[in-house]
């Protein structure tokens, strides 16, 4: 078992070039952690941790807001007088919400960039750059989507920047990755998805590819690498040494292949009749199971699965079928995904019998898989989602007209940490003045910085 002080040991962001490579130690949490004191006011795991965010639009901004939840203390840089062009992605009817001299706010930008800090610089001059750069030296993480060879083009490529800081982990997320003939294309979340194979299997059996109502490539890729840098944090503690990360939405895309592509890789389907059968469009069916779906009831729909045979004798119980768990053709997952079509038939007559309520109610404490398929606003307002703090109200946002903005909370919780928002969807450049004063700008060269539109 690892040693629990190497657990709250962290080397410098700044990377000593030393033959030791000294480690700092937050001493008093080791010897908190050992004792078992502090229980009342413990931090988060990341809290201390700085990460410098030179991403837009969701990959990006999702996973520095994972960092963010989890206690690290992010920057966000963005383009002056225009900023993450999310800003101004507002849906139908937004304009309502938000104060007319707030027109660089929006729900997407909110809903993915809570505990941030925004600075303004611009990219394209040398004093923006080099403010950049003094981040990055206090930084442990930096994590950027350009294009790749766009960062080494500005000189805040990784070899660049860790000249200055032995230890920085450097993320870069991008649509193809740093190699390969597609390496310079630019990445859209529906384009890597449909080039990855995900919108051919998506969709209804007898329809076209259809795309999920959220961007998955973006939000996995952002997912994927906030674990890829806890990795390589992980790594740094126990050598002193960061580390280069890449990550795109075409091979997030391609890895969310799973069982799908294993049986593309793996089995002669290019056979038979079934020729067309890799990669199948099942609507909310299973490729691997049955019963596994949507059933339609009297009045609404309602999701059941049965994962296992043991489940499956279960479920004909509850449903009130005598005689469906005991037929050969059904007995085994096997049989039952061979006569998928026979099956389904059979189960969709005997849902229509009932209302989802009464459904609901003949299944309830049977163990099984089951739900109801609810729309938006009835999952955010569900019993469990609020016995879970899983929306998040602030009172006071400056933006919105009536001061109030409603946030879903992290999907995690660390028991005894407040996961509380400590700063909110931050305005445009809210933060550059404090954070210029923290690298020791003075006021006069603020102002002069500004009027050059450098910040």
């Amino acid at each position: 078992m690892r040693n629990p002080v190497l657990q709250v040991c962290r080397w410098t962001a700044y990377g000593q070039r030393t033959s030791t490579r000294k480690r700092y130690c937050l001493q008093q949490q080791a010897r908190n952690f050992q004792s078992g004191t502090d229980q009342n006011t413990k931090t988060l795991p990341l809290d201390g941790l700085k990460v410098l965010d030179l991403s837009r639009v969701l990959a990006g901004p999702f996973c520095t807001q994972i960092l963010a939840d989890y206690g690290a203390q992010v920057i966000k840089v963005e383009q002056p007088g225009a900023g993450d062009e999310t800003r101004q992605w507002r849906t139908a009817g937004e304009g309502q919400k938000w104060r007319p001299e707030h027109k660089y706010m929006s729900l997407y930008f909110a809903a993915v960039n809570r505990n941030k800090r925004s600075v303004t610089v611009n990219l394209k001059d040398p004093k923006g750059l080099e403010i950049v750069k003094a981040l990055a030296r206090q930084s442990d993480v930096v994590l950027n989507n350009f294009l790749p060879g766009k960062m080494e083009q500005l000189g805040l490529g990784y070899e660049d920047l860790k000249r200055d800081n032995e230890g920085l982990i450097y993320a870069s997320c991008s649509g193809y990755g740093a190699s390969g003939p597609s390496r310079d294309r630019a990445g859209y979340d529906a384009i890597a998805l449909a080039e990855a194979g995900l919108l051919h299997i998506t969709g209804d059996e007898h329809g076209g590819p259809t795309k999920p109502g959220v961007a998955m490539a973006d939000l996995c890729t952002g997912l994927y690498m906030h674990g890829a840098i806890l990795a390589a944090l992980d790594q740094r503690h126990r050598t002193g040494l960061g580390s280069k990360i890449e990550g795109s939405l075409f091979e997030s895309g391609l890895s969310l292949l799973i069982n799908v592509g294993l049986a593309a890789l793996n089995l002669d389907l290019d056979k038979g009749p079934e020729k067309r059968r890799r990669g199948k469009r099942l609507g909310l069916g299973h490729p691997n199971l049955v019963p596994y779906g949507a059933y339609k009831t009297k009045d609404g729909m309602l999701f059941v699965a049965a994962n296992n045979n043991r489940q499956w004798k279960g479920f004909c119980q509850r449903m009130g079928i005598k005689g469906l768990a005991e037929d050969e053709r059904f007995s085994t997952n096997d049989g039952r995904v061979e006569n998928r079509d026979e099956i389904n038939s059979i189960l969709q007559r005997k849902f229509a019998e009932k209302t989802q309520r009464e459904w609901l109610d003949a299944f309830e404490g049977s163990g099984l898989p089951y739900g109801s398929i609810n729309d938006v606003v009835d999952a955010l307002e569900h019993p469990q989602a609020k016995a879970r703090d899983m929306v998040i109200d602030i009172n006071q946002f400056e933006a919105a007209k009536d001061g109030m903005l409603k946030l879903i909370g992290p999907a995690m919780k660390f028991e005894g940490a407040s996961m509380n928002v400590r700063i909110e969807p931050p305005l445009l450049g809210q933060h550059t003045d404090q954070v210029l004063n923290e690298l020791g700008y003075p006021v006069s060269e603020i102002e002069e910085l500004r009027r050059l539109e450098i910040v």
